[in-house]
């Protein structure tokens, strides 16, 4: 198991330099891992396994590029997509995704602009949602290249709540969080050790400002227009990229091929349903055409949107079905649904996601009506109803 660095009490030394000096973070606690199981039946991958190596740009449609940049934990990567534009300058690149604060992330780009990125401008960054190995380097890359930060505004915003918050101990709000969702004394115990502020060591300084992404809005890069189609549950307002001339959505985690993203409940909005707005935004999703080539933040490019949009749809159902049925057997607790929900083992390096993913399908079923809660000592315990 990975074992977690202590958290800063200071700001970071790499804050301010133009060069990160990453304090290598466990990548793995990232919230684009996943624990579910998924089908990517029925997909075409145009490029087979072959993926971009060191230093490399690779063309796959009009107007875009692909990067590969290395991280290490179980995703092993993030893509960057790497679109046409051009400004009041001249011909450049809109990097879209970066990386993690690591130095592998980095070495990464540095890679790229002695290989095939060489001579050529980045003329913006768009992060198409919070996570850190989605803009952990956007606001080095801004800072190198003196380009704008573009993101949603719910993105933008809760990116920097996480970034300033960071103390000595996890708040009392969380502690009581955990033990609502079932985990023991001698685990809270653990979790109030550990500090509060992990999002912070995974992002470099991020701009002050930014340009804000609207659900609809067209983005003119020289001859190519990107529409912006915003989905939620995953993050709050989640950025993809449709380019319907050359065919092309870059999906971020809206839509992975093989993985299904992490759908949680947080701190924030403890009474949220982030799985009824993952499953809505999957709908809405289903009306682009089905033929787009899906270019993911992990994994392959990939045809079949809707074949995969429906596999992701009916296997949250299907976890949906099973949690409900066991609530029909006995009350439980959201620790207790790891079983039904999980294929592998939950521990210390990814308890968080897991607790916050089997609290999302509770509240799930609480708001369809099809379960009630009651609270004994501080727990939560849910029943089918």
């Amino acid at each position: 198991m990975r074992q977690t660095l202590p958290l800063p009490r200071r700001r970071p030394n790499w804050v301010g330099k133009t060069t990160p000096e990453p304090e290598s973070p466990d990548a793995s606690l990232t919230a684009d891992d996943s624990f579910t199981a998924t089908s990517s039946a029925g997909l075409t991958y145009p490029w087979g396994d072959f993926v971009p190596g060191a230093g490399q740009l690779h063309p796959i449609a009009d107007g875009i590029s692909w990067a590969r940049i290395p991280m290490p934990g179980s995703l092993g990567h993030i893509n960057s997509w790497l679109l046409d534009d051009e400004d009041a300058v001249g011909p450049g690149f809109a990097v879209v995704d970066s990386g993690m604060l690591l130095r592998e992330c980095s070495d990464a780009w540095k890679a790229l602009f002695a290989g095939d990125l060489g001579q050529s401008r980045v003329t913006r960054v768009v992060g198409t949602h919070l996570h850190p190995d989605h803009i952990g380097l956007a606001g080095w890359l801004c800072k190198k290249y003196d380009a704008a930060l573009w993101m949603t505004r719910g993105e933008w915003l809760t990116a920097r709540m996480l970034i300033a918050d960071v103390r000595d101990e996890a708040p009392d709000a969380y502690l009581k969080m955990q033990r609502a969702a079932g985990w023991d004394d001698a685990t809270i115990t653990e979790m109030a050790g550990q500090g509060w502020g992990r999002f912070a060591r995974m992002v470099f300084e991020m701009p002050v400002s930014y340009r804000r992404l609207q659900d609809g809005e067209t983005l003119h890069m020289g001859k190519h227009r990107w529409q912006v189609v915003v989905g939620s549950g995953h993050s709050p307002e989640h950025a993809c990229l449709l380019n319907a001339q050359s065919g092309v959505l870059v999906s971020g985690d809206q839509v992975l091929p093989r993985i299904s993203s992490n759908v949680s409940v947080n701190l924030s909005e403890p009474e949220s349903d982030p799985l009824g707005d993952w499953l809505s935004s999957i709908d809405k999703l289903l009306h682009l055409p089905d033929d787009l080539l899906v270019c993911p933040a992990h994994g392959e490019p990939f045809t079949g949107l809707h074949t995969r949009l429906i596999a992701l749809r009916d296997e949250h159902h299907r976890r949906l079905d099973d949690v409900h049925t066991a609530l029909g057997r006995a009350p439980l607790r959201a620790v207790d649904c790891f079983p039904l929900l999980f294929n592998r083992a939950i521990g210390g390096h990814n308890r968080d996601l897991a607790t916050g993913e089997a609290t999302a399908h509770l509240n799930r079923l609480l708001v369809d009506g099809r379960a009630r809660r009651e609270t004994v000592d501080g727990v939560h315990w849910f029943h089918a109803a």
